[in-house]
């Protein structure tokens, strides 16, 4: 299992324990993929998770640029057009820090907006 994946498995396990239910894991379209799709807190939350292993080069957060979050609206969209739903769609980003055995989550609810 890769860093990325060990990650957003633990971002799916601690969403879990706080009441979300995941729907979809790595959702793909020709625009980009969304890395987790849950539900919870009467929203459709479309998650980016990004893991470290440090924060020498930043806060994982800074890794989901302008342009990412284009990709993952559109990529959205897309879900939603597949799967309508009355839920407020809610765009999160949970960083992951895996240093030796230990995992630090940080969850950042509603970490950016459609413009």
């Amino acid at each position: 299992m890769t860093t990325g994946q060990r990650g957003e498995q633990r971002a799916a396990e601690f969403l879990e324990r706080h009441g979300y239910v995941v729907l979809a894991r790595n959702y793909r379209t020709r625009y980009g993929e969304i890395d987790l799709i849950c539900a919870g807190a009467g929203c459709i939350v479309f998650v980016e998770v990004k893991t470290r292993s440090s924060t020498k080069f930043g806060a994982p957060r800074e890794a989901v640029t302008l342009s990412k979050q284009r990709k993952i609206i559109l990529a959205a969209q897309q879900w939603l057009a597949e799967h309508p739903t009355e839920l407020q769609p809610r765009f999160d980003v949970v960083e992951v820090l895996v240093s030796g055995g230990l995992c630090r989550v940080n969850h950042i609810s509603n970490a950016f907006e459609v413009s």
